[in-house]
């Protein structure tokens, strides 16, 4: 009988963008996007506070990204153009909250803002989360001044659930209050995010989803 092809999903194909584990052969093109974005990020990302960081520190940090993917214990991923001349953004699948839920987080080029690739990579991720991890739950979760990052789950049918106060640090160490969208199982099909165009390939390119 044939066997079964399970996940993780390494690579995550759209119609616009290509989403893949990363490498550590990203680091310069990685470290060009960051740079160029520092002042873009600051306001919601608190690893924002670092920035910008020598390359050979971010080959360190994708040598440990990689090494957490393949051991199964976080799901960082780049996004790219479809040819990955250019690193797009940034997003992930976390474990953080549990085994049986993911976190999907993301960050977009400034010049890349208002073309809806952050709803493009979140209903991916969500699709993945669901159908290839084989969780109960997804969260995004995001700072109550971030309205366009708040935003995107509404449009894919999470579900507002509440606020978290003095929650998550910014770049500047002040903490600010965290709202947390939700999606279950049982939803997921309903959702616009079960409709997403997307494509996932396990470590050895073979299709997944």
């Amino acid at each position: 009988m044939e066997e079964a092809l399970t996940g993780p999903a390494y690579r995550i194909s759209t119609s616009r963008l290509t989403i893949r584990c990363w490498d550590p052969r990203d680091a310069p093109r990685l470290k060009e996007a960051v740079d160029r974005n520092v002042d873009h990020l600051r306001p919601w990302m608190p690893w924002a506070a670092r920035e910008p960081a020598s390359l050979d520190t971010r080959v360190a940090w994708l040598r440990k990204c990689r090494g957490e993917f393949d051991l199964g214990i976080d799901f960082v991923y780049g996004i790219f153009d479809p040819e990955e001349k250019e690193v797009v953004g940034g997003t992930g699948l976390h474990t953080r909250q549990g085994s049986d839920m993911r976190e999907i987080g993301y960050w977009i080029q400034e010049k890349h803002a208002r073309k809806g690739f952050a709803t493009e990579v979140s209903a991916a991720l969500t699709k993945v989360a669901f159908l290839v991890d084989k969780v109960k739950r997804v969260e995004i979760r995001c700072a109550i001044e971030n309205a366009k990052s708040a935003g995107i789950p509404k449009k894919l049918g999470f579900v507002f659930e509440g606020t978290l106060r003095k929650k998550a640090p910014d770049a500047d160490g002040t903490m600010r209050d965290m709202m947390i969208w939700a999606i279950l199982i049982d939803e997921f099909s309903h959702s616009v995010a079960a409709n997403a165009d997307a494509r996932a390939f396990d470590a050895i390119g073979r299709r997944i989803m």
